[in-house]
């Protein structure tokens, strides 16, 4: 059994369980701030330090493991600035960036956001191409962002930088990838209906048929 400490009160839970298992094993039903369970919705974010150790540490609860002494607290919700904009009424252009988050020039590089992030992302280099405008640079270094919001938790200047990162993977993804043309051919299939009795099949099928056609689906090679 290891020892841990949930906003101060005494637990011992089994070794071996993530943070999530182990707030459960507590009796604590967790409504909110819980997701995917598999490291990628970023909605468990938890920041933990331990007995006589007052270094904070980050990660998501689904992914990490419980161990001895830990303090924790959880961060279901981080209330974070967010810009409003309409996507296709905005410009793909760097301008833009600093249009809707102009406090970004208040980073100072002290890449506290990178140490936070449980992804283990470059955060402060990807903030420095959207204060050049680089918008591609910015998708394509965040892109594993799950949004968990602890690189604004912890951001000295109030910043937000998973937000300016949606942002720019928002503009790259509609204004500036390349086209892809299988998507462009599966859109035209959905839309044709060419699609629709395949669908229906699906819905009237059970579970174990479900499951069977998923374990065997074809699966096109990674390239």
């Amino acid at each position: 059994m290891v020892d841990i400490y949930v906003m101060g009160k005494h637990y011992a839970v089994p070794e071996g369980l993530t943070i999530l298992t182990a707030l459960e094993y507590c009796g604590y039903r967790i409504i909110r701030g819980c997701g995917c369970r598999a490291g990628f919705c970023g909605a468990c974010a938890t920041i933990y330090n331990f007995k006589n150790d007052p270094v904070l540490r980050y990660d998501l609860a689904c992914q990490k493991t419980v161990e001895q002494d830990m303090y924790l607290t959880q961060i279901p919700f981080f209330p974070a600035v967010k810009a409003q904009y309409d996507l296709e009424q905005i410009k793909a252009a760097g301008e833009q960036i600093l249009a809707l988050y102009p406090d970004i020039v208040k980073c100072f590089g002290c890449n506290t956001c990178t140490k936070t992030c449980p992804q283990e992302l470059e955060v402060m280099w990807y903030m420095s191409d959207a204060l050049r405008g680089d918008i591609r640079e910015v998708a394509l270094k965040s892109f594993d962002c799950v949004m968990c919001g602890l690189c604004a938790a912890r951001c000295p200047q109030g910043l937000v930088p998973y937000n300016v990162a949606i942002l720019c993977r928002r503009l790259y993804g509609r204004y500036l990838a390349p086209v892809s043309d299988h998507l462009e051919q599966r859109i035209a299939d959905i839309e044709s209906g060419k699609c629709n009795s395949d669908v229906e099949k699906l819905k009237k099928a059970d579970e174990n048929e479900l499951r069977r056609l998923y374990s065997e689906r074809d699966i096109e090679p990674a390239y």
